[in-house]
Formats: C-alpha cells, structure tokens, sequence
C-alpha cells in the first residue's frame, strides 16, 4: 500500500495572510490558523488550540489573499511537509507545515459572510462562489428508474 498523506483542517486565521512572490515571480500566500479541539476533562469540556502554519501556492494564493484577514474561518485540504533548516546557533531545527491544494472560505468573524472555494487542480480547478441563498438544494422531479430488472438473488 502506498503511503497518505492528507490533512483537512477548519480553524481560523490567527493573522492576516502574507502574500508574497518568488524571483520568479510566483505567488506565495502563508497563514497561521487555529484549530480547537474540544475534550473532557472531568466534569466539563475543556477546548485546547493547535496552531498550523499553511501555505499556498500560485493562482489559488493570488485569488484568496483579499478575503483571508485575522478571524477568517477556512477550511485547508493539503498535506503535511516538514521544513528544515540550520538555527543560526548551529543546530538543526525543524517544523511541520501545512501545503494546500484547496482552501475552503467559510464564515467571518461575524459569521455572515458568504463562501466560496478554490481549487486548483489538473481539471482546471478555478474560484466556485456559493449561490446567493446558501447552500440550496433542489429535490429532483422524477426518481431515476432502474435499469435493473432482474429479482433479488435471495
């Protein structure tokens, strides 16, 4: 089996996002998000922030970076990368962070604010706004038929 590595992540910006560009010129977006976990301790729940550095890459930083302002809540899909480096004492330091491949904006501060997404990827991936009215849903006409005629086996 070949390995996963996949992480999905809903917190919310702890700073405005920083983009910046290589020599190149390619796009760099870097966040920091928060995430809770909620856990029983005793009698009562108790939440306990994670912190996550993100980065994303290209198009999708360059769209998202107006909309990504401390308090946002987003959604991450990416993987884990480990960064490397020598501290300028010497020694070896190191640090996992988050690589997006989707970022997911989901409500503000004042959590009424609309989403949307971008995705980038081989299909052509592009920014995806949600409808005016929310998430909508609409129940079809007909029920598919089925093309299967044939009795249960048992």
């Amino acid at each position: 089996m070949a390995d996963i590595n996949k992480v999905i992540l809903v917190g919310r910006l702890t700073r405005d996002a920083e983009q910046s560009y290589t020599q190149s010129g390619y796009a760099i977006l870097k966040f920091s998000i928060a995430v809770n976990r909620r856990r029983k301790q005793g009698d009562q729940w108790v939440d306990e922030a994670n912190f996550f550095d993100v980065t994303v890459w290209g198009r999708q930083g360059e769209a998202i970076a107006p909309y990504m302002t401390k308090g946002k809540q987003v959604g991450v899909e990416g993987q884990l990368r480990q960064e490397r480096w020598d501290a300028q004492d010497g020694s070896k330091r190191s640090k996992v962070t988050v690589e997006a491949t989707n970022i997911q904006l989901l409500g503000g501060r004042d959590s009424a604010s609309s989403g949307g997404a971008y995705q980038d990827n081989a299909q052509g991936g592009g920014w995806n706004s949600r409808p005016a009215g929310g998430n909508s849903y609409s129940r079809p006409s007909q029920p598919p038929t089925d093309s299967f005629e044939d009795d249960i086996p048992f």
